[in-house]
């Protein structure tokens, strides 16, 4: 049986349809998305779901073109991981490519 993502997650998955997204193979798409947009009470949730390795390992792997860059420094020092600056660079939201 497929876990159900609360309702109260959605805002930070306003991009997906909830419905369809699964918390064991969009992983790594969840706890971006959460850690970016996410409040105390959607962390706590994160934390209840997913392993700190998990979110560990998706903060030093970040998306390219995923996250803001103040939240990922962040989490960055919250998790006290060092991601390598070309990945950090490439990973950060650039809503102003001039």
């Amino acid at each position: 049986m497929k876990k159900i993502i609360p309702e109260y997650i959605a805002p930070c998955l306003w991009s997906y349809s909830i419905e369809d997204i699964d918390l064991k193979k969009d992983k790594e798409k969840i706890i971006t998305q959460v850690l970016n947009y996410g409040s105390p009470e959607r962390i706590k949730w994160l934390y209840s779901t997913y392993t700190e390795d998990d979110i560990k390992y998706v903060v030093l792997n970040p998306r390219r073109g995923m996250w803001f860059k103040k939240v990922l420094n962040f989490w960055e020092i919250m998790l006290e991981v060092k991601i390598p600056t070309d990945k950090k660079e490439k990973a950060i939201i650039n809503i102003c490519p001039f």
